[in-house]
């Protein structure tokens, strides 16, 4: 990918953690499932390869890749395959449009954030709870009061939502670091006394969600979270970990989506969401929104069962990559 390097110009890497992305797919040997993805998380001004987080938008990819590439047989009209997920043991159904037995890129489908409109890919999370964290609230409370030391960044207290429904992420209302949560990217990229309490309040939460030090780790992600602005559930700044995302993950609009339908969360009292055991969530981010629609226990509303959105993908380039030879040297 070209990493370390900011530019990554010796790889294939776009120059941010977004396309510094690599999915790995075969065909699973796993009673019941179809594919098995392995996904891995670089960064371009380091030199690691994180393989524990889960990716979203990169499992959108999984399935037209492999019926490209032959590994499973494509259907007339739409296919359907369950994919495993290595990294978290997470299994989900991803359907694609395929009439008349061909892949189907082109449609209607859109994507706040993404150009263009496409055909959609269906995603349906199976299991997400506890996706790298023990469980989906890993210190067993949907609001947990959070002090950063000095040596930290702090010292400081501040109420957040330690939560793992796909991407362990630590959710803090805006206004209580000083933000109003609908800056620009560059006015949060720019602010730099904001991203450093961040950072210490990820460095502190993470032990506290049994992910042990988080340093060198892309999680948990940070959220900060304000009243919707243009008619959503939640308006969101998301930090992939330590730049500002244009977006939000699809993983994190879940976990996100999940906190806004939990009583207790920092969500609460400034979350928009309609009632019923199947409702969407509306999740705005800097560049329009994100929907992700939940089933919920009927026995117990407020834990969801499962997680479903639109996704969208298109074959850009097959080739190979050419290692250097003094790398397979071990220079």
């Amino acid at each position: 990918m070209g990493s370390p390097d900011p530019r990554q110009i010796d790889g294939l890497g776009g120059a941010h953690p977004l396309t510094s992305k690599v999915g790995i797919v075969r065909r699973s040997t796993t009673p019941g499932v179809d594919l098995d993805f392995l996904f891995a998380q670089l960064q371009p001004d380091r030199d690691t390869v994180d393989v524990t987080p889960n990716c979203g938008n990169m499992l959108a990819a999984v399935l037209p890749f492999a019926l490209e590439r032959g590994l499973l047989p494509i259907q007339d009209g739409h296919t359907t395959a369950r994919v495993l997920t290595i990294n978290t043991g997470m299994q989900c159904d991803i359907t694609v449009p395929t009439p008349s037995a061909r892949l189907k890129y082109a449609g209607d489908a859109r994507i706040d954030g993404v150009p263009g409109t496409a055909a959609p890919i269906s995603i349906d999370f199976l299991d997400t709870a506890g996706s790298v964290c023990p469980s989906l609230l890993p210190t067993g409370r949907a609001l947990e009061r959070v002090r950063v030391d000095a040596a930290a960044g702090g010292p400081f207290e501040i109420d957040a939502t330690l939560i793992d429904n796909g991407m362990p992420m630590v959710l803090v209302r805006a206004a209580d670091l000083g933000a109003t949560g609908y800056e620009s990217v560059a006015e949060l990229n720019a602010n730099a006394a904001l991203k450093a309490r961040l950072e210490g309040l990820r460095l502190t939460a993470g032990p506290l969600m049994g992910l042990g030090d988080v340093t060198t780790r892309n999680y948990p992600k940070m959220c900060l979270v304000a009243p919707p602005q243009d008619g959503g559930a939640i308006a969101t700044r998301c930090f992939i970990p330590h730049v500002c995302h244009e977006a939000i993950g699809v993983l994190a609009a879940v976990t996100v989506a999940t906190a806004c339908v939990m009583e207790g969360s920092v969500t609460q009292g400034i979350a928009q969401v309609a009632p019923g055991l199947t409702t969407t969530v509306s999740v705005e981010h800097p560049t329009g929104e994100f929907s992700v629609e939940l089933g919920l226990d009927p026995n117990n509303p407020q834990q969801v069962v499962r997680a479903a959105l639109l996704r969208t993908a298109r074959p850009i380039m097959r080739g190979e990559v050419y290692i250097s030879e003094d790398i397979w040297r071990g220079e």
